[in-house]
């Protein structure tokens, strides 16, 4: 059994949770897998101030700060996948999820006590914009890119989802999702993550040989 966490970075009621809900649906179609989904919206999450008392104090998580990041982190921790969604704001990511990014100053203790901690799970991204070419590429690539820093292997939808699955619909705060060709591309993208948990929680691999 794999564990696949949706997070979903917008702070919005009527959001872009319908695409992020229909590719944790497929991924759990493929058998074995549980999903969660982790809506940023109306959180507390307080932006890293990178004063390292977390690393002083020897915490895989922040000291300084007590918010909702406490129970997150554990969700985190101990998912095999991630399933990241955002939308465009100002081309960039939410402000929700640059501070929830920014709270994994901590997590390098995980990866000095475990240096595969991290290479054990899979992360891929999804985006939204107001407009078919409004962003969305930049939004996945900065997910990309948290993936990275923390050695978080990266899964693309490959075809015609090179990097990750994008969308659009109306900015004006319907949260209508009618783009047939965005949210294929979001079921493409559940199965595969699914499908490459699966074969990195198998542990079909040498990690000494890694070495």
């Amino acid at each position: 059994m794999v564990k696949i966490l949706g997070i979903n970075g917008s702070p919005r009621s009527k959001s872009c949770s319908a695409a992020l809900k229909a590719a944790l649906a497929a991924a759990e179609a493929t058998g074995d897998v549980e999903v969660e989904l982790v809506e940023l919206r109306g959180k507390k999450i307080n932006p890293c101030m990178h004063c390292n008392k977390c690393l002083r104090d020897d915490s895989d998580r922040c000291t300084v700060f007590h918010d909702d990041m406490d129970e997150i982190y554990d969700k985190v921790f101990n998912a095999d996948a991630f399933l990241i969604m955002c939308p465009v704001y100002d081309m960039n990511i939410t402000p929700q999820l640059a501070q929830f990014m920014s709270r994994f100053r901590s997590s390098w203790k995980k990866s000095a006590a475990d240096p595969y901690f991290f290479t054990r799970k899979i992360g891929a991204a999804m985006s939204v914009g107001g407009t078919r070419n409004g962003g969305q590429e930049g939004v996945i690539h900065c997910i990309h890119n948290w993936y990275s820093t923390h050695g978080i292997n990266i899964c693309t939808g490959g075809g015609s989802t090179y990097a990750g699955a994008s969308f659009w619909n109306p900015g004006d705060g319907s949260g209508t999702m009618d783009d047939e060709f965005g949210m294929n591309n979001a079921v493409q993208l559940g199965k595969k993550i699914a499908v490459m948990a699966k074969v990195l929680k198998s542990g079909d691999w040498d990690e000494e040989a890694l070495k």
